[in-house]
């Protein structure tokens, strides 16, 4: 009865393992979250407004925009990747990626890719900042000893693109309201008549 519920365990926690979810990986052998999204009553230009007002607006702590054209729009992010254990947490690195934003009539592309983890340190503040300037690459091989640590770093790293591609595409389908802007009372003249 030991031994089965032993057994039990052990191919319960491969198939969870197995299940995880990873990046595929591009022509050049780098991680990419890439999606292909179909709206067929959007014009190009609607489209590339909007995800400019998403970088700009809404992503602007994370996002910075590097290169706008007609049709695509290039920036430079990162995802603060968290160390939870029980209930505490802190932010153990962050993964910087590059984004790229394409439109058509009717359908736009975007992908995440080149994405390179930078762990985090505590100052003598107590905050936590970059303890260097230099990334790794999430698609590097680790040593046996910290590849589950650098697992668990891979697959928050896909849950936070995932997340960021929703939030994306749903702030692209949906019509932003521009705000209206307070008008400057006029001073009214008793001098021209």
């Amino acid at each position: 009865m030991k031994y089965t519920l032993i057994l039990f365990l052990a191919v319960f926690s491969i198939k969870l393992s197995a299940q995880q979810k990873q990046f595929p990986k591009d022509d050049n052998g780098k991680f990419i979250y890439y999606k292909v999204v179909d709206s067929q009553v959007l014009s190009k230009k609607i489209l590339l407004e909007r995800a400019v007002s998403f970088i700009n607006d809404v992503q602007k702590k994370n996002l910075k925009q590097e290169t706008l054209t007609d049709t695509s729009i290039t920036a430079k992010g990162k995802l603060v990747i968290d160390k939870t254990i029980l209930v505490a947490g802190h932010p153990s690195g962050e993964v910087s990626y590059n984004f790229v934003f394409e439109a058509r009539d009717g359908k736009y592309r975007f992908w995440l890719t080149d994405f390179e983890f930078i762990p985090y340190k505590r100052d003598r503040y107590g905050n936590f900042v970059a303890s260097t300037n230099i990334g790794t690459p999430l698609e590097k091989t680790v040593s046996k000893l910290s590849i589950g640590e650098w697992k668990d770093i891979q697959s928050s790293a896909y849950l936070k693109a995932i997340k960021f591609g929703e939030e994306l595409k749903k702030y692209v389908a949906t019509e932003k309201v521009n705000k209206k802007t307070a008008k400057a009372p006029e001073t009214i003249s008793t001098k021209k008549w």
